[in-house]
């Protein structure tokens, strides 16, 4: 849920971004000359036809199309693939500016579905100057959905996973990896070479000119930030406006993935630490009894050692699957930390939500590993592998095990999966990365990210010929969830193409009231 609240200042003249916006704002420059390049950037492809509907009853005020794209850009032979797409109109038609696409990340979230909560939760004048447009990528929710294992399998995987390093933990990693990929070759061989990055770039540029937009509008969050990067370097003169918000490195990302997962480890190892030190300072923290480091450390290692089970005797939760839960609560920022300590204070007693079975997340799971391996190449040696997953449990004690040596999962999981990886990667994209002659590109990142470190915001930023970087001092992610600093100047930008002055730093609210004496 997107939750609005914080303030900001710029670094230099401590002035809140209102007052900035007016004062010293920077307008973006028309940019430079057009790409002459069909739609979707190749010859011989057809803009999609959409045929807009209303939605169902629950989603009463949207409308929903399906659009057919080439399966494989470069063989066009090979059929096409259904994407599924919902948009909002703009409620004030007289302003309207055109729409605008976004995706919430994953890669595996539904961008469909994103459309509901941008329009919900966002500023009103977003949905009242824009379409507000999602299509679910190639290979996740309503397009078609990658399919690896079913939630009894996924559950049965990670049955015998620890939270922390055992022996034999890296052959059991790669003999669940072996597991994985052969159920994903099984059941979706045959989507599994398209659903890189690349192609979905070229899907949303055909999907651009569906909707009847010369330039393309995007706000893109998490992994939407490598979509919306590869498309910015694809078609750099297609770009009206584009905000990242929790962004990728993309050359760690697509050809240096150890150094990109280390970095995430180690994120996640520091959101979970200040957790732990917030809870240990406030009267109000309703877990550890004053020594919430030694409470969670006992919980896990008890949890490992006698799992929950179901009425049949089948493990349902164990300190792996536990540490799962918290890694995906950490995004919740400070505003979160209170009901993390209350959901580990449940799973002391063997309840609450922590302890529900892993199995529920195989269908994401699925996504975020299949299109992962297809963007990304990891050496082939297997003691650099062997090498590299160990420094990184080593630097993440309490998050790092479960991921380097559990069953291919989320992002920084894959490392055993994608070195082995059983498709070709026909949908890849390995750069360049400055998107040369782009209109200026809004880049966000949050100090204390725990998904996307804040130093891959600013390599993005850097690395981008027209990147902006807007910081957000805070915890959680993305920025937008949790900073409405952070997000007043994402919808300013969107909508005026009016960037904040350089250096702007939004600031967090303070932690929960429970850490209040």
């Amino acid at each position: 849920m997107i939750r609005l609240r914080g303030h900001c200042r710029t670094a230099a003249a401590g002035v809140i971004l209102a007052a900035a916006l007016l004062s010293a704002a920077v307008t973006v420059p028309v940019s430079a000359a057009e790409d002459a390049s069909p739609p979707g950037g190749l010859p011989g492809i057809q803009v999609p036809s959409l045929s807009w509907k209303d939605c169902t009853n629950r989603d009463k005020g949207f409308q929903c199309a399906t659009a057919q794209v080439p399966r494989d850009y470069r063989n066009l032979g090979r059929g096409s693939l259904s994407l599924n797409l919902k948009r909002h109109l703009a409620t004030d038609s007289k302003h309207r500016i055109g729409s605008l696409f976004v995706n919430p990340g994953g890669p595996g979230d539904s961008a469909a579905e994103f459309v509901n909560i941008v329009v919900s939760k966002f500023p009103a004048e977003l949905a009242s100057r824009f379409d507000i447009v999602g299509f679910d990528p190639r290979g996740v929710a309503d397009s078609g959905h990658v399919t690896c294992m079913t939630a009894e399998e996924t559950q049965q995987a990670w049955a015998g996973v620890s939270a922390s390093v055992q022996p034999g933990a890296f052959e059991r990693g790669q003999r669940a990896a072996e597991r994985f990929n052969a159920a994903c070759q099984k059941r979706s061989g045959d989507l599994l070479p398209y659903i890189g990055t690349e192609y979905v770039a070229r899907d949303m540029d055909l999907l651009r000119a569906a909707v009847g937009d010369k330039k393309l509008n995007y706000f893109g969050v998490s992994f939407g930030t490598f979509i919306g990067t590869v498309y910015a370097n694809l078609f750099p003169t297609r770009i009206r406006v584009m905000a990242l918000d929790g962004a990728y490195d993309p050359e760690a990302y697509a050809n240096n993935p150890y150094k990109y997962d280390y970095g995430q480890y180690v994120a996640l190892e520091g959101a979970l630490r200040r957790f732990l030190h917030w809870c240990a300072d406030s009267s109000g923290c309703p877990f550890g009894h004053g020594d919430p480091v030694a409470a969670y450390d006992t919980l896990v290692s008890g949890l490992d050692n006698n799992p929950v089970r179901d009425a049949h005797g089948k493990v349902v939760t164990n300190g792996a699957t536990l540490t799962y839960r918290v890694m995906f609560a950490l995004d919740g920022g400070r505003s979160g930390w209170l009901g993390i300590a209350k959901n580990l204070s449940a799973a002391e007693q063997r309840g609450g939500s922590y302890v529900d079975s892993i199995g529920s997340k195989s269908d994401f799971f699925a996504a975020n590993v299949s299109v992962e391996c297809a963007d990304r190449v990891y050496p082939s040696s297997k003691p650099l592998l062997r090498h590299r997953l160990a420094l990184s449990a080593a630097a993440a004690p309490r998050m790092g095990p479960m991921a380097a040596y559990g069953p291919p999962g989320y992002d920084h999981s894959h490392a055993n999966a994608c070195q082995q990886w059983p498709a070709k990667r026909a949908s890849r994209y390995a750069g360049p990365w400055s998107a040369h002659g782009s209109a200026p590109i809004l880049v966000v990142g949050t100090t204390g990210d725990p998904d996307t470190p804040y130093q891959d915001a600013v390599t993005l930023a850097a690395t981008l010929e027209n990147g902006h970087l807007l910081t957000f001092v805070g915890e959680g992610h993305p920025a937008a969830a949790h900073s409405p600093c952070s997000l007043a100047a994402e919808v300013a930008y969107l909508i005026d193409r009016t960037l904040p002055p350089r250096g702007t730093h939004c600031t967090d609210d303070p932690p929960p009231a429970a850490s209040m004496h």
